[in-house]
């Protein structure tokens, strides 16, 4: 065992895919990767550079000497200016070009777009596959009748697949929000030191233009199509708290899921799924606790309070740039994304492997629906030539009276009974049972969600590839 602190998030949660995202390795390639893209861009508009020293620089991209690196960062205390000089140790030909009239951020914050933009990409394809899952379960109970629940009190009937496109709609709005940002994906590019091109502009002797092309090209060759336009030393912060803003909104999502599912798991009407080793309670052996739904919450509660993270950063940023951004970022924005991550994969899981109690359902249906039939019940009775403030009246009082031998007296709702026993009304038992069948009283719910499946789902979800993994580790 290690003697020393390990993240959960890496060692429970967060997949093998989103911890490759955020490792060192993958920061430092796609530093060299820059470093490539600047050097082969200003060799392009002129500058002495040679393509010998481009092809020393590409021979060298995923050949890291760490070692190097570690021990002169140990000497000057920067992290960049170390890799600088590792690279040039590889590359002794193109050592005098690498970062040539770049800062820090140059490769520091174009990365970190680079990273966040391929992270929210693989979250894209995990919350498509939650929508994809959660779909063809409210398909496959898209009529099946349940006690619907407004203040957690029961309220008029729903059904199970209705009550599924809530969750699903919440996690259509936090795709929608995704695609928005991905869309005006833009780097930093190459801005120099306080954003102002001003070194570039030495280089080129004045050119404005091939400033402007250095800065677009390498966005180009590192696979971009935009720059910002405007920045200071760094992009504006102000994009890493919109990103985790969406992460956030996914959180909330997932969370409002869980607890539905947990709530669910209570009334023993709709359970997680349990493998069959897996055990509940240490203490009470048969135990069944929705322990990935409370994982999800849990997990979800700290991207949520993440967020306060990076909008205080950017709300706390001097100037053209301060500092105290950095030891905050690296923490709170790789770890909004490992733990959004680990939420999407039990999603996926929980929502694969439900598992529905009809009997139940209905049973807990069946015990309420006689109150919500009353009105249909009344109108048959004035049809038949009641009066009907009279009877309403009447129905007040049994279903005090019912509600009241429920209630107090643990009884069995005797609604029906007293109504059918009573002449006033005029209608029989076989008559009311007539009237009380659930799906009479699911409304469009049924419509609702095939239309809300093609027209809403289907398009969201149409050319985003999805991952399959939905396997925990724990």
């Amino acid at each position: 065992m290690k003697n020393t602190y390990e993240s959960p998030l890496t060692s429970r949660y967060a997949s093998k895919e989103m911890q490759e995202l955020f490792s060192p390795d993958k920061k430092f390639k796609t530093w060299r990767r820059l470093w490539i893209a600047l050097a082969e861009t200003e060799m392009e508009l002129g500058l002495d550079i040679t393509q010998e020293q481009i092809d020393e620089l590409k021979s060298f991209k995923d050949d890291i000497n760490y070692d190097v690196a570690k021990a002169r960062e140990k000497e000057v205390r920067h992290d960049v200016m170390s890799h600088v000089y590792a690279y040039g140790v590889q590359c002794p030909k193109a050592s005098g070009i690498i970062h040539l009239g770049a800062t820090s951020c140059f490769v520091g914050d174009n990365t970190d777009l680079i990273i966040m933009y391929e992270a929210l990409e693989l979250v894209r394809k995990r919350l498509a596959k939650v929508i994809l899952t959660l779909s063809k379960f409210a398909d496959e109970y898209k009529s099946l009748p349940t006690l619907g629940f407004t203040h957690y009190q029961p309220a008029q009937p729903t059904t199970v697949g209705k009550r599924a496109t809530l969750w699903i709609q919440d996690f259509l709005l936090d795709l929608e929000a995704l695609n928005d940002f991905l869309q005006r994906k833009r780097l930093r590019g190459a801005k120099g030191t306080t954003g102002t091109q001003a070194s570039f502009l030495e280089l080129f002797d004045g050119d404005f233009e091939k400033v402007k092309n250095l800065d677009k090209t390498v966005a180009n060759k590192m696979g971009y199509e935009d720059v910002f336009a405007i920045t200071g030393q760094t992009y504006s912060r102000k994009i890493d708290s919109q990103v985790v803003n969406i992460l956030a909104g996914i959180a909330q999502s997932a969370t409002k899921f869980s607890n539905d599912i947990r709530l669910l798991q209570h009334l023993k009407e709709i359970e997680e799924p349990f493998e069959k080793n897996q055990i509940g309670s240490s203490a009470m052996a048969y135990k069944r606790n929705p322990m990935r739904s409370e994982r999800i919450a849990s997990l979800s509660r700290y991207v949520i309070a993440d967020m306060i993270n990076p909008a205080m950063t950017v709300s706390g940023q001097w100037f053209e740039r301060t500092l105290d951004d950095s030891a905050n970022k690296r923490i709170s924005v790789p770890e909004a994304f490992l733990a959004i991550d680990a939420v999407l994969n039990l999603c996926s899981n929980v929502s694969d492997g439900l598992v529905v109690y009809p009997k139940v359902i209905e049973q807990r249906l069946m015990k309420e629906l006689p109150f919500m039939a009353t009105e249909n019940i009344m109108m048959d009775s004035v049809k038949r030539g009641g009066n009907r403030q009279e009877l309403h009246e009447r129905i007040r009082v049994h279903s005090l009276e019912a509600a009241r031998m429920v209630k107090v007296e643990g009884k069995e709702n005797d609604l029906i009974d007293r109504i059918a026993n009573d002449s006033e009304f005029g209608i029989t038992k076989d008559e009311i049972l007539q009237v009380l069948k659930p799906e009479l009283y699911v409304g469009c719910a049924p419509m609702q969600v095939v239309e809300f499946l093609e027209n809403e789902v289907k398009m969201a979800l149409d050319g985003i590839e999805m991952i399959d993994d939905a396997e925990i580790t724990v």
